[in-house]
């Protein structure tokens, strides 16, 4: 039976100055009707241009240069625009991987979501909104007559990304393209979306071509397996063999990458706390001209201690007060009630000067390590600024800076570099320098890898466990994704709506969780049941 896309030595090149002369380089793959193929690879391999370059959508400076695309016996790249159009969206269609940067922020969903009938049919407006009605609820969207009158930011990340799987899906295309849809999702949500895409597929007899960097969610979906790296295609096969059989170093070494859910035998810890947190609360209230008053309790009661020298996770889905928690304990956020306590002093009680006099014994490391950095300002004068600001001569707090720079693996001479200078994990080890500029006694790390793909992930996390033992620092590190806390975790808090659920050594939360919220948590992280890890 002949493939329903066949990609024939595809090269598509980039533009003069580019870190390399070609995104793709003689590409060649087919995709088959009700099949899931995942194309895989680290970030800047060329998974999202080969995407691009199938729906028509590379920018004008970076061109395909040679090889085809055929779709209905046709070579869609050369086809004229009006025609690339008709298929775009009705014949293939797109899941892109941030949500809210695809969703128009000025329009509700269910007006986007119309769009594509208004663009591709005569439907009439009554049959539109009943018709996007019904895919919102196909998707599994609770109340799908409001979420079609929300604006995107409404509506939760799970939420948005249903409701781009219920555009693409509206004209039911043949072939569904899902670019990373699952990336900054939290476990259970991550599973829903998984299980929304496998079910629909099977039900309406799609190809999908998922694009990951993450081999649990291949273990989990795919029936065949691509795998690219700088742009080349180094080696594709059944999901099984590639997953248990791996021909390829490079593919072998992505797959031991992956955080095993095994922790590591536990480390002697120090019985002496560094931090404790006692009756932390946390209230958000704000008025709606429409909703009248919306209070969100964010933080309930929260009780925990940090060994010193010792790694304390915080899990739990989004919304679980997680990110909040973390943001009082560097004093980003005044909580309402409760006492956080470093070492003898009770950081609540100071005033706002002697807060900011203290505040370099506690800092933060962001998740997003592309919107943490002033683009601005030079790498090296980001790391040096928070010493300046305590006193410290601006030529020393330079020489800190660039011996930071070679102690998170940095070349000292880059530190003169601007932050889009950098990649993902560059950016990532520049916030990890600029946190210890200030030599802090407690470092809290929120979300630091989950924007990273699994090879640079396991490079921060090895980094991460490095300064920890040859600093002596304490860390609570916060994360959605079980696999990170169970390497660089001694102990875990799991959170659910700003309670504290249960708590344990990384061994006992994650071998044996008692509590069934934990539980589900760590039934839902992909591929665990088909994805072996060698570390």
């Amino acid at each position: 039976m002949a493939p329903l896309l066949s990609i024939e030595k595809l090269v598509v090149r980039l533009p003069s100055g580019a870190d390399r002369a070609y995104a793709l380089k003689d590409v060649s793959l087919e995709l088959s009707a009700n099949e899931i193929l995942c194309v895989v690879g680290e970030s800047g391999s060329g998974k999202s241009v080969l995407a691009a370059a199938i729906m028509g959508l590379l920018p004008p400076e970076v061109r395909v240069e040679e090889g085809r695309i055929v779709f209905e016996d046709q070579d869609i790249i050369r086809l004229p625009g009006d025609l690339q159009r008709r298929i775009r969206g009705a014949r293939i269609a797109m899941i892109f991987q941030e949500p809210m940067t695809a969703l128009n922020p000025l329009h509700r969903i269910g007006d986007q979501i119309g769009e594509m009938f208004r663009a591709h049919t005569r439907m009439s407006a009554g049959d539109i909104e009943r018709k996007v009605l019904a895919l919102l609820d196909e998707v599994l969207i609770p109340d799908p007559w409001s979420a079609a009158r929300a604006y995107p930011h409404e509506l939760s990340g799970g939420q948005r990304q249903r409701a781009m799987i219920a555009m693409a899906l509206a004209l039911e295309p043949k072939i569904l393209i899902a670019d990373e849809p699952t990336t900054a999702l939290d476990v259970t949500t991550q599973a829903q979306i998984l299980n929304l895409i496998c079910g629909l597929q099977r039900r309406k007899g799609m190809a999908v071509l998922f694009i990951t960097h993450d081999f649990g969610v291949v273990a989990e979906v795919a029936n065949r397996v691509a795998v690219m790296r700088n742009g080349l295609l180094v080696e594709q096969g059944p999901a099984e063999k590639i997953l248990n059989a791996p021909s390829e170093p490079y593919t072998k070494a992505l797959i031991s990458a992956v955080p095993s859910l095994k922790p590591p035998p536990p480390r002697p810890v120090s019985p002496h706390p560094i931090l404790r947190i006692d009756g932390l609360t946390k209230v958000y209230s704000q008025r709606s001209p429409f909703a009248g008053r919306r209070v969100t309790h964010a933080l309930n009661d929260v009780t925990l201690e940090v060994a010193e020298g010792s790694t304390l996770g915080i899990v739990g889905e989004s919304g679980s007060g997680k990110s909040t928690l973390a943001r009082c304990i560097v004093g980003l956020l005044k909580p309402d009630a409760g006492a956080i306590h470093l070492g003898p002093l009770n950081m609540t009680a100071l005033s706002r000067a002697e807060r900011r006099r203290e505040s370099h014994r506690v800092q933060i490391v962001f998740q997003d390590p592309y919107g943490s950095l002033n683009p601005r300002r030079r790498a090296g004068d980001l790391v040096a600024q928070g010493p300046i600001a305590h006193g410290v001569p601006a030529r020393e707090a330079r020489d800190r800076a660039r011996r930071l720079f070679a102690l998170v693996g940095l070349d000292p001479a880059s530190a003169d570099r601007f932050p889009h200078e950098f990649s993902g994990g560059q950016r990532q080890r520049i916030g990890l320098a600029r946190a210890l500029a200030l030599e802090p006694e407690l470092l809290v790390a929120d979300e630091p890898v989950s924007a990273l793909d699994v090879s640079v992930q396991a490079q921060v996390l090895k980094l991460l466990a490095d300064l920890r033992k040859q600093l002596g620092l304490s860390m609570v590190f916060i994360t959605h994704d079980l696999r990170v806390a169970a390497q660089i975790c001694d102990h875990i808090v799991v959170m659910k709506d700003g309670f504290v659920v249960e708590s344990g050594s990384a061994n006992d939360v994650l071998g044996a969780p008692q509590q069934e919220y934990t539980q589900l948590l760590v039934r839902s992280i992909p591929g665990q049941d088909r994805l072996v890890t060698a570390n």
